[in-house]
């Protein structure tokens, strides 16, 4: 019997694509924290098909060769992240300059992730959030006979103003012991929703939003059966929005042993998931605001505690995805003495915690179905 080939999403960066060609297109390579989904989603026979981050187009398709193995030879960078490999055989390679943009019309119609979307709306950059997910089989053979017909008679996409400076942004800074990805953001791209933009809105229908999304994730942590903080200025109107059962999970002081800076810190972060006297995860909801609040508060609480166990979560809406990954990309949040942030902050977008919150039986779950939604600025 014929086994089905599958079609998988695998991302790179214009940079991990080039090193993936300079070191003889051989070899893909995913982060640990992405074995399962490489043991359980991927079989020698499926099609790897390669979009191009930050770019936004469709670069290449590989033949898995191989089972995952992991091997930390360094190939994408040096040390390599993506340790688990598989072995792999090219189909289609494209040049960035030839590589087909999903904003293409009959692309964009075409493939189930985008058609329901207007493009330059958000939304559909969900479907894109990591790598390794399988994509439906419709568009999966689309996209690989679109490819190979590129291939076969290349056409240039010449490069946008945006895109000239997504490929210009990335940077790195060599720390003590390795090299850290940096990024300064443009002014040009400045968040219109800030304060100080024309048409900004800081109105209470906009806390209202955030304040809707701390409840659905007070709400997600009490049925999971976790104590959840809020901070006392928001409690009430929080509480306001919640089932009965999760008012009771809500606590009125947080049983922590730090010193009062920490603490002070702590208490004015959005929402916190805890276990005991631990706290398991931490989220800053950013809608009125440039992101900026709580990617502080979250850099100031790791600059505090750098020994602190935890795991923390910008959640914004889906147009604020890139600015999240920008900001959090500075400098200063990139060479903390525990390691950049984005290495332990991740982003959660509206859309996510709404599927979350509608997942039956939460109460029978655990906190590791976050893993499944969160978006990697490193990715």
């Amino acid at each position: 019997m014929e086994i089905a080939v599958a079609y998988v999403l695998n991302l790179f960066t214009p940079e991990t694509w080039e090193a993936f060609q300079r070191n003889g297109s051989g070899v893909s390579g995913f982060k640990v924290r992405q074995r399962n989904a490489a043991e359980n989603n991927v079989k020698p026979g499926d099609v790897f098909l390669c979009y191009l981050v930050r770019l936004s187009r469709w670069c290449g398709a590989l033949e898995v060769v191989s089972p995952a193995f992991e091997d930390s030879t360094p190939i994408f960078d040096d040390p390599d992240p993506f340790v688990v490999r598989f072995n792999v055989k090219p189909i289609v390679l494209l040049r960035p300059e030839t590589s087909v943009p999903i904003f293409d019309d009959e692309v964009w119609r075409t493939l189930s992730s985008t058609r329901d979307f207007e493009p330059g709306t958000s939304g559909w950059t969900g479907q894109f959030r990591s790598s390794l997910r399988k994509l439906d089989d419709s568009d999966g053979e689309f996209l690989l006979r679109r490819l190979s017909m590129q291939a076969d008679a290349p056409e240039e996409y010449p490069f946008t103003d945006r895109d000239r400076r997504q490929l210009g942004r990335r940077s790195t800074v060599r720390t003590l012991d390795r090299e850290v990805v940096v990024e300064v953001p443009d002014d040009a791209e400045a968040d219109a929703a800030t304060p100080s933009k024309v048409g900004a809105s800081t109105g209470p229908s906009d806390d209202r939003v955030s304040i809707t999304m701390q409840a659905r994730l007070a709400e997600i942590g009490a049925k999971m059966g976790f104590r959840v903080w809020v901070p006392r200025n928001d409690k009430a109107r929080v509480g306001e929005h919640l089932s009965d059962d999760a008012s009771k999970a809500l606590i009125d002081g947080l049983p922590l042993n730090y010193d009062d800076v920490t603490l002070r810190t702590i208490e004015n972060i959005d929402v916190l998931w805890l276990k005991g006297r631990s706290m398991a995860r931490a989220f800053e909801v950013e809608h009125t605001t440039a992101v900026y609040s709580g990617i502080l508060r979250m850099a100031d609480l790791l600059a505090l505690q750098p020994n602190m166990e935890i795991r923390l979560h910008i959640v914004a809406p889906s147009d604020k995805r890139d600015k999240v990954f920008r900001e959090i990309k500075r400098p200063v949040f990139s060479l903390l003495d525990r390691g950049p942030l984005y290495e332990y902050c991740t982003y959660l977008s509206y859309e996510a915690v709404t599927a979350i919150a509608s997942t039956p039986h939460l109460s029978h779950m655990n906190d590791s179905i976050l893993e499944e939604y969160v978006e990697h600025a490193d990715d």
